[in-house]
């Protein structure tokens, strides 16, 4: 019997593996390479990336983590804050100016300025303090309060009906969630502009060698523990264990053990999960994803561009939500501007459903048609290698009435524990602390078990003696 066995092997998996490397474990992946949609890959000292690509910075379980796993990340130096709309491209500046140096009428000036106030009130004098810590308080309350936060209503309901230039410049930030205006909640839009502004614990830390070299090292130290092109069809539980079923080379295959980390989207979870309790599986059948389509293109240029001061650019009524800058990270180690370097484009929620049937050349000429004008119609000369991925199950969103289901989904089940960026609102950080605290939780139970066990021993033995 195996201490634990691990379903998937994106970054919650990951994380939770990492935490019980010292146990006899099992991770079980679908796909034929670990990361989940954490996924990036080198080229030289650049790297194409299509997933997550900014994490949270000191006092987060993402750095944490990496401290662990020894793996470098670096604050971004290059401006979080470019944009480009109505042809005209500002690099960096104070976001409360733009509207007055962005081309728009001057209705849409106003309405600007009077969404952008009615956003900041609430994020400043709501959404802040419901998402502060407080002292002796556990991050399962913390959560639960961020998700209470304008829990009722969506952000498009929130706003209203700006002009839509001045709705533009709030919808391409907002839909970085993968939902849309009208599908995420007033709260989940409010506290996005913490992130882009920077207000409290921003996602502004990039990891040296593209985001894949935390997922992979974590796999290489695993060994032959991580299996690729397994997947989970089954999980059952027993008295004191639960039975895994599983495929790999065409075969059906069963592993029995003393835990699970049910580490898969919300989706394939409750598809698994087959005798999870009746209101768990309900509630991960509430949980919402919306998809991303993203591009990377590697390019050859010898000279600056005028993109090399920034990370990231937001493109309102583009394809694309936001161009990324990948080489930002190794230019702020330059002391002297290097050829090559890398872009990824970004188009999630109703941008990136209108991709998610085109070809990989469909989407990226749509891709590289924007990029042409927002960076220089000289850019697709500089393009050497381009490829696109895409998920329709891609991240989470937190919709209206998303709070309700909060507490059925931290319960878990008796040996089974849910692990992934469904079970909080920081992203890519939720999946790590929740694949941290399956793990912990999975620590308790193994170190009985093996004391039961050692105990039960010692009385055969004992009696055995006499």
């Amino acid at each position: 019997m195996k201490d634990a066995v691990i379903v998937g092997a994106g970054l919650a998996g990951l994380a939770a593996a990492w935490r019980l490397r010292y146990y006899d474990t099992l991770v079980l992946e679908a796909d034929d390479r670990v990361g989940g949609r954490v996924t990036s890959e080198r080229r030289g000292k650049y790297w194409l990336n299509w997933g997550g690509h900014v994490y949270a910075g000191p006092g987060s379980a993402t750095q944490t983590l990496l401290g662990e796993v020894g793996v470098e990340s670096v604050q971004i130096t290059g401006s979080l804050a470019g944009i480009s709309l109505n042809g005209k491209f500002i690099p960096k500046g104070q976001i409360a100016t733009y509207p007055f140096l962005l081309p728009m009428s001057p209705k849409a000036r106003i309405g600007t300025l009077k969404t952008g106030i009615k956003v900041m009130s609430k994020l400043i004098g709501g959404y802040l303090p419901a998402a502060a810590h407080r002292p002796g308080e556990s991050d399962v309350v913390r959560e639960q309060r961020i998700l209470d936060y304008e829990s009722q209503r969506s952000f498009k309901d929130f706003i209203g009906n700006p002009p839509r230039d001045a709705e533009s410049l709030f919808e391409v930030t907002v839909i970085r969630s993968a939902g849309s205006m009208n599908q995420i909640s007033a709260g989940e839009g409010i506290g996005y502009f913490s992130l882009v502004l920077g207000i409290g614990q921003g996602l502004n830390y990039g990891i040296v060698g593209g985001p894949s070299t935390l997922t992979s090292t974590i796999a290489a130290s695993l060994g032959d523990r991580v299996r690729i092109n397994a997947p989970v069809y089954e999980i059952v539980h027993k008295k004191d264990s639960v039975i895994v079923r599983y495929t790999e080379n065409g075969e059906d295959k069963e592993v029995e053990a003393r835990a699970v980390v049910l580490a898969t989207t919300a989706n394939v979870s409750h598809k698994i999960g087959v005798d999870l309790p009746a209101d768990l599986r309900d509630a991960l059948s509430r949980v919402k994803y919306g998809p991303h389509v993203c591009s990377a293109f590697l390019t050859n240029e010898t000279s600056p561009q005028r993109w090399d001061n920034n990370y990231g650019i937001a493109t309102p009524k583009r394809s694309m939500a936001i161009v990324l800058n990948q080489a930002s990270i190794v230019r702020a180690k330059e002391t002297e501007r290097q050829p090559g370097g890398s872009i990824m484009t970004f188009s999630p929620a109703h941008l990136g459903r209108a991709l998610l049937d085109k070809s990989d050349e469909e989407v990226q000429a749509i891709h590289l048609a924007d990029l042409n004008d927002v960076l220089g119609s000289h850019f697709s000369d500089l393009v050497v290698e381009a490829k696109t991925k895409r998920w329709e199950y891609a991240s989470p969103y937190t919709f209206p009435g998303r709070n309700k289901i909060q507490q059925t989904l931290m319960s878990g089940a008796s040996r089974v524990f849910l692990a992934g960026d469904f079970m909080g609102t920081h992203y890519t950080d939720s999946s790590i602390n929740s694949g941290f605290e399956a793990a912990n939780t999975i620590n308790s139970i193994l170190g009985t078990d093996h004391e039961a066990e050692r105990r039960k021993v010692i009385g055969l033995s004992s009696k055995s003696a006499k």
